[in-house]
């Protein structure tokens, strides 16, 4: 089965979220199936390269608009590709796969759509793009949603609900939860010079909600360290300043993954601060369980708080509420058993409900079946 994976970012340009998710399913060529990738190259001209032994087709950008890549070659791009695969993978939002899908897509092949998340802020394009999205899905074989709120809260999924799949998302907890000796030190380093230490992962994007955390840090006994790169980066450096927590806060921009688990393990607790509905489950609530973090996410109406569940694995609090986060991530701090508790909870957690080996044989019968009822005429298989 040929495979071949579409989104506007890939590693290594970027690492966590939907990038994570896609090299997973890469991994889907351990069963014999083909697997390639079609993204965006955002800092330079295209390119054509392997990782990990996946082929990558990165297209060039001329900047972006509203996280949107200025990457007019990248529709025709899906257009070839989708002669050339048998399950065409579309990471959803990305308005130029649906660009891409309207210039035509072969009969006999099967469309998966992977929505991750909602489209929102974009009123002004959306007159524009959503007949474009609703045609991709009409066309799609198979929509896979991580959760049943996902279905509930889109108005662009409602008319598509019966072809809806829900695979939650799912992580190797041994990839975060051991250690090889030199991250340990690391570790050990890092926990010995910042004591009361709490972080977060993720883009730095407006609904990631980080200048939340920023504030909430004016009142939080002990420091935050932010791993993640992207367009926020100076605003939130100007905000550290403005609330006075510059010398409490600590952006590492890109790390590669040991760097990124040395400090997830010097931490006390994990936070997710996200304020929209564009945080659509928070697949870095995960990682950070299976390092046995306490977990402190907001009560958005998507699947973040049902990962890590208030008074279990954490706290939930309201969004955009910086006294809540506060005091929410100083009883994680002051109290370490109960946050000790919460952290072998979240492992536990992980891996009963969240193993990455379900995920991806999940996904792929999703594929099989795709394909099979695109096809042969077979009715979809029971997931």
């Amino acid at each position: 089965m040929r495979v071949t994976h579409a989104y506007k970012i890939f590693r290594p340009d970027i690492e966590g979220g939907i990038p994570a998710v896609m090299s997973q399913l890469a991994q889907l060529r351990d069963c014999g199936d083909q697997v390639s990738v079609l993204t965006v190259s955002p800092n330079g001209p295209a390119r054509q390269f392997e990782l990990d032994g996946t082929p990558i087709s990165a297209h060039r950008s001329f900047g972006e608009i509203s996280s949107m890549p200025i990457a007019p070659q990248f529709p025709f791009a899906l257009k070839r590709a989708a002669r050339q695969c048998d399950v065409l993978a579309l990471h959803a939002p990305f308005p130029l796969n649906d660009l891409g899908m309207a210039l035509g897509v072969p009969d006999d092949t099967a469309v998966v759509v992977h929505w991750h998340a909602e489209i929102l802020g974009r009123k002004a394009v959306m007159p524009l793009v959503a007949p474009l999205v609703r045609r991709t899905l009409a066309r799609a074989d198979r929509i896979v949603v991580s959760d049943q709120s996902i279905i509930d809260g889109s108005p662009f999924l409602a008319p598509y609900a019966s072809k809806c799949v829900i695979v939650p998302y799912g992580i190797a907890l041994g990839e975060w939860s051991d250690l090889t000796d030199s991250v340990k030190k690391q570790a050990d380093a890092l926990r010995a010079k910042h004591q009361r230490l709490v972080i977060s992962m993720g883009r730095l994007v407006p609904y990631k909600g980080f200048p939340v955390l920023l504030k909430a840090l004016q009142r939080i006994d002990g420091e935050a360290v932010i791993v993640g790169q992207g367009s926020e980066y100076q605003r939130l450096q100007e905000l550290a300043a403005e609330f006075g927590v510059a010398n409490r806060l600590i952006l590492t921009g890109f790390l590669p993954r040991d760097a990124m688990k040395a400090w997830l393990h010097a931490a006390k607790a994990f936070v997710l601060p996200s304020v929209t509905t564009a945080e659509a489950f928070g697949i870095v609530q995960i990682e950070a369980m299976a390092a046995g973090l306490p977990v402190v996410n907001t009560s958005l109406p998507t699947a973040v708080p049902t990962i890590a569940r208030d008074g279990l694995e954490g706290f939930t609090v309201a969004p955009n509420d910086s006294d809540a986060l506060a005091n929410a991530v100083n009883w994680l701090l002051n109290d370490p058993a109960l946050a000790d508790r919460f952290g072998a909870a979240g492992r536990t957690r992980v891996d009963a409900e969240y193993s990455e080996a379900v995920f991806l044989r999940r996904i792929r019968q999703v594929y099989v079946d795709a394909l099979e009822s695109r096809r042969g005429g077979a009715r979809p298989a029971a997931i």
